[in-house]
C-alpha cells in the first residue's frame, strides 16, 4: 500500500510540475480560460451522459470525473497549478528584469504575458504547481470546509510574496486601505522609477461597490439559474471563466464572475435539495425560485468578498494576489458553516470533515 501511494504521489506531482510550468509558459490568465472551457466541456459531456443514459435505461458514465475533474481541475488546468503555477512565474520573471510589458502596474502582476520558454521561469511555475497540487490534496484529504482548489490558489500566492521577498500587503496610500479615490486621481508613487501608480485596483473597471454589488445580484441569478436547469454546480463556473479569454484578448471591461457564479451555483444547489438526509435543515427542499434568490444573495456576497480582499492584498501589493479564489474559499466556507449550523442540509460538493 505504501508503494501504491508513493506512486501514485509520484504521478501527481510529477504531472503537476508539468501543469504549472505550462501555465507558466502560456501565462496565469489564459491558462485558466482554457480551464473554464475544459469545465464547460466537461459538464456538457455528464449532462449529455445522462440524457442518453435516460433513453437507454443503461447507467450514464460520469465523464465530468474525467473531464472536469481530472482536466479542468487537475494537474492540466486546475487553476492551483496552472494559473497559481503562472501567477508564481510572473512574479519571479518580474523580480529578474525579464518583464517590459508596458503593463501599468507592477509587471508581476501582469498575469497575461506568455513566458515561453524560458526555462528558469518554467520551473518556478512548475515548483508553485507541485505547491498548489499538494495544498489541494491535503485540504481535500482531510476535509476541511472550503473549495481545496481556492485555497491552493491564495496560499501559492502568500508562498510566492514570501519566498521572492515582495511584501504581503504592500505600501498603503490614499487615506487607508480601503480608498482607491487615488487611482481615480490618477496618482502615482513619488520615488517609484516605473511611476507606478499608489492604488492600484485588480480591475480598473469592477471596483466600485455599487457596480460590484449589482454585478454579482446578476451573475449569481444567472450561476443560479444554471445550476437549477442543470444539476451542474460548475457549468456557470466554466462559462465565466471562458469569459476571460476576451479580457486577455484586450477586449475592454469584461467583467470577472466566475468566484459569483461558483457560490451562487453551489448555494442554490443547496436549497433546493430533498430528501431524508437533509429533511432536519432549515432551509431544504425549497422551490427554485427561492434557490435563485439565495443564489443572487450569495452572488452579491462574493463579489463583496472579491473587492474586500482587491482592496487589502492586491491593490498595494507588487505581484498578483487572486480576489476570485479568496472569495470562493470565503464563499465556500460561508456555505459550510450553514450546513453545520443545520441552516443548509448539504454543501453539494464543498469537503466537510
Amino acid at each position: 500500500m505504501d508503494a501504491l501511494l508513493d506512486v501514485q504521489w509520484l504521478y501527481l506531482l510529477l504531472a503537476a510540475f508539468a501543469g504549472g510550468a505550462f501555465g507558466a509558459a502560456v501565462g496565469a490568465l489564459p491558462a485558466f480560460a482554457f480551464t473554464g472551457f475544459m469545465v464547460i466541456a466537461g459538464e456538457a459531456a455528464n449532462l449529455i451522459g445522462e440524457t442518453l443514459a435516460a433513453g437507454t435505461g443503461m447507467a450514464a458514465a460520469d465523464a465530468s470525473i474525467a473531464i472536469t475533474g481530472s482536466v479542468a481541475f487537475g494537474p492540466v488546468f486546475g487553476p492551483h497549478i496552472s494559473f497559481a503555477g503562472g501567477a508564481a512565474a510572473a512574479a519571479y520573471a518580474a523580480k529578474q528584469g525579464y518583464m517590459d510589458t508596458g503593463h501599468p502596474f507592477h509587471m508581476a502582476k501582469d498575469i497575461t504575458y506568455a513566458h515561453g520558454t524560458k526555462v528558469d521561469v518554467l520551473v518556478v511555475g512548475g515548483l508553485f504547481g507541485i505547491l498548489g497540487a499538494i495544498i489541494r490534496q491535503i485540504s481535500g484529504g482531510v476535509g476541511l470546509p472550503w473549495d481545496p482548489i481556492a485555497m491552493g490558489v491564495v496560499l501559492s500566492a502568500v508562498f510566492h510574496r514570501l519566498a521572492l521577498g515582495f511584501p504581503m500587503i504592500g505600501t498603503v496610500g490614499g487615506n487607508g486601505i480601503f480608498d482607491m479615490s487615488p487611482f481615480e486621481r490618477e496618482e502615482k508613487r513619488s520615488g517609484d522609477q516605473s511611476r507606478r501608480f499608489v492604488v492600484e485596483p485588480w480591475l480598473p473597471h469592477q471596483y466600485k461597490w455599487g457596480g460590484v454589488a449589482f454585478l454579482g445580484l446578476v451573475a449569481g441569478l444567472l450561476g443560479a439559474y444554471t445550476a437549477l436547469e442543470t444539476g451542474s454546480p460548475f457549468l456557470a463556473f466554466g462559462i465565466s471563466a471562458a469569459s476571460l479569454f476576451f479580457l486577455n484578448l484586450g477586449v475592454e471591461k469584461i467583467p470577472v464572475t466566475h468566484h459569483i457564479t461558483l457560490t451562487a451555483s453551489t448555494a442554490a444547489l443547496a436549497v433546493v435539495a430533498s430528501g431524508p438526509e437533509v429533511e432536519s435543515a432549515i432551509l431544504a427542499g425549497l422551490s427554485n425560485e427561492v434557490g435563485l434568490l439565495v443564489g443572487g444573495v450569495f452572488g452579491m456576497l462574493c463579489a463583496l468578498f472579491g473587492e474586500c480582499i482587491q482592496r487589502v492584498f492586491y491593490a498595494h501589493g507588487d505581484t498578483h494576489w487572486d480576489p476570485p479564489a479568496a472569495a470562493i474559499v470565503l464563499g465556500t466556507f460561508m456555505i459550510a458553516l450553514l450546513y453545520f449550523a443545520g441552516v443548509l442540509g448539504t454543501t453539494v460538493w464543498v469537503p466537510v470533515p
